[in-house]
Order: structure tokens, then C-alpha cells, then sequence
């Protein structure tokens, strides 16, 4: 298993640094002209020209981009055109905001899918299974942002019992700093009605986010369920007289979950990567609403800092399904 992390973390390298060339390249391939942006509508080419001498941008791309790897070295993303920030204080203000959305999502997909997907299996072809289906049908084909309205609508407007949007209320103050999670650092800063209030502002749009995952884990489990339940050591404890309940809890269970573990963490990164259109609606301070400004102001270096940071997360997250998965089912353990 060493052996296996260690190939596995000395083949991320290649992968990252094409993934940062990738993106760099294709930064600098976007149509229109940040730097004249940035300079302002009544800037002259002199002053046009000292925007790009400021931030590099007169030299050739190949430089650039060795500056650019230089940077990366240290932890410096490098510095927005338009605000003069450095890309790497505002991903670290951003990121924690993404992440606990991001985890609350799964968290729910998880905890409901897993069990789902056990019972639809054990009551194959009955009514629940029927349900089920629909319902993992029109979760998976309705858009998130669709849904985020629908939520907004139904328990926002038209109840009143959840925040509309926004991540904690203006007018009051969040737990102090310690992780970036508000939902942690209530609990550190022992304030029951700070950690209340962030749940409230967190489970509309982690709802929103949830139940695509939640569909497809659901269905996955069933079908690897039901292929293990067919399996020659499941039949030879059905004659051994073993109770149903232990056969599926301690042994199906176990090995049914390991195939699912694959769903699970292809779906935490694509998550990261799509929370641009419900932090949207729901005004979630992350680096989707982040990326989604610079965009728009064609600001490239923080796109190309929140493409890294995902890149990079769903890589080591992939290798801790791996890691999981050796744990879980030893049949699959690398040495």
C-alpha cells in the first residue's frame, strides 16, 4: 500500500504540471484585453502599456509561464489585474466557504444514498423500488440552479422557515475565525446560535447540490448491492443459516460500498467544480462566485488560480478513494 501511495503521488506531478500549462496557455488564449480593461476605458497606450509592464504581461508567454511555475512554488498564485490582490489571500478567504458547501452536499448524498440504495436492492422490483426510480430520474435531469429557485421559493419566500441567500446574516457577526468553516468555528467558539444560523444558511443550497449525487450513489449502490448478493459466499451463508440481517450489514454491505466509493469521489470533484451556478443563486461567497466575477471582468489569474485549486483537490481526492477502497474491501488492496 506504501509502495502504491508513493507512485501514486509521484504521478501527480506530471499530471498538475500539465494541468497548470493547460490552463495558463488557454488564460492567455481568451479573447478581449484584461489589461486594457483594468487600465480603464480613457487610458492611453502609454498607460495600457505600464498596466501590462506592472503585472509581466510584455514578455513572452514561454517566461511567463516559467515566472508563473516559479510562483507556484512558493504559494504565490499571482496578483489580480483589477483588484491588486494576490490570488492566494483570496482563495484562502474563498475556498473554506466552497468546501463546507461542498461537504454538507455530500454529507447528504452520502448518509440518505448509501442506506437508499441497500433498501431498493433488498426490496428489488416492490414499490419502493419503483419510487426510487422516478425519483433518481428527475433528480438527475433537473438542474441545480433550477432546483436552488425551486428551494428558495418554496421554504425562503413562500414559508419563511430558511435564509433566501448569503452565508450568514449582514447585520450580525460570525464566530471568529479558526478553520474557515462557520458551522466548525461556532462549535470551537462554543456559540449554539452562530452554529444554528449557519446550518440555516447552508442547507437550501447544499439541498440544491445534493440530490444529483445522491441519485446516482443511490443507484450505483443498488447495482453493485444486487451483484453482490449474487455471489457464490452470500448463498453458501444462506445455507450456513445465517441471519439476512448479518449476511447484508456485515458482508454485503461492506463489499457493496467499495464499487460506490468510486461515484463518491469522482462526484466531491465534480461538485467543487460546479458550484459556480448555485453559489449564484444563493450568493455563497466561494471561489465559484469568485470565478464566476473574474470571468466576467476577464480577469485570468484568479481563473487560473480556482482551475489549480480544484485540479489539484480532486486529484488527492481520487487517491484517498483509492485509499478507502483498500480499507474497505481488502480483495482490492495494493501492495
Amino acid at each position: 500500500m506504501i509502495r502504491f501511495l508513493l507512485r501514486r503521488l509521484l504521478l501527480t506531478v506530471p499530471v498538475l504540471v500539465g494541468l497548470t500549462a493547460l490552463v495558463f496557455i488557454i488564460g492567455r488564449m481568451l479573447p478581449g484585453d484584461p489589461v486594457a480593461l483594468a487600465a480603464g476605458p480613457n487610458a492611453s497606450a502609454a498607460e495600457i502599456a505600464d498596466v501590462a509592464r506592472e503585472f509581466g504581461l510584455d514578455r513572452p508567454l514561454l517566461t511567463q509561464y516559467g515566472s508563473y511555475l516559479s510562483g507556484l512554488m512558493r504559494g504565490d498564485f499571482g496578483v489580480s489585474i483589477f483588484t491588486r490582490r494576490p490570488v492566494a489571500e483570496d482563495l484562502a478567504a474563498f475556498l473554506p466557504a466552497t468546501l463546507e458547501l461542498v461537504f454538507a452536499a455530500m454529507f447528504i448524498a452520502v448518509a440518505i444514498g448509501l442506506p437508499m440504495g441497500l433498501a431498493t436492492a433488498v426490496w428489488r422490483d416492490r414499490w419502493p423500488d419503483a419510487v426510487s426510480r422516478v425519483a433518481a430520474l428527475g433528480a438527475i435531469s433537473m438542474p441545480r440552479f433550477f432546483l436552488g429557485l425551486l428551494l428558495q421559493l418554496g421554504f425562503a419566500m413562500w414559508l419563511g422557515w430558511l435564509p433566501l441567500s448569503g452565508r450568514f446574516p449582514i447585520t450580525e457577526d460570525p464566530p471568529p475565525w479558526v478553520t474557515g468553516f462557520l458551522t466548525i468555528d461556532a462549535l470551537v467558539a462554543g456559540d449554539g446560535y452562530a452554529f444554528g444560523v449557519a446550518c440555516q444558511h447552508l442547507l437550501l443550497p447544499a439541498l440544491a447540490m445534493s440530490l444529483s449525487p445522491l441519485a446516482t450513489i443511490m443507484r450505483m449502490m443498488r447495482a453493485s448491492t444486487l451483484e453482490v448478493l449474487q455471489q457464490d459466499y452470500v448463498l453458501t451463508e444462506r445455507a450456513l443459516g445465517l441471519s439476512r440481517s448479518l449476511i447484508l450489514f456485515k458482508y454485503v454491505s461492506r463489499n457493496a460500498v467499495a464499487a460506490t466509493l468510486t461515484v463518491i469521489g469522482l462526484y466531491f470533484g465534480w461538485l467543487l467544480g460546479g458550484t459556480v451556478l448555485v453559489e449564484t443563486v444563493f450568493d455563497w461567497p466561494g471561489i465559484g462566485l469568485y470565478a464566476t466575477k473574474s470571468v466576467v471582468s476577464q480577469d485570468f489569474m484568479p481563473v487560473i488560480g480556482v482551475t489549480l485549486v480544484i485540479g489539484t483537490i480532486f486529484v488527492f481526492a481520487n487517491l484517498l478513494v483509492d485509499v478507502m477502497q483498500g480499507l474497505v474491501n481488502p480483495r482490492v488492496r495494493v501492495e
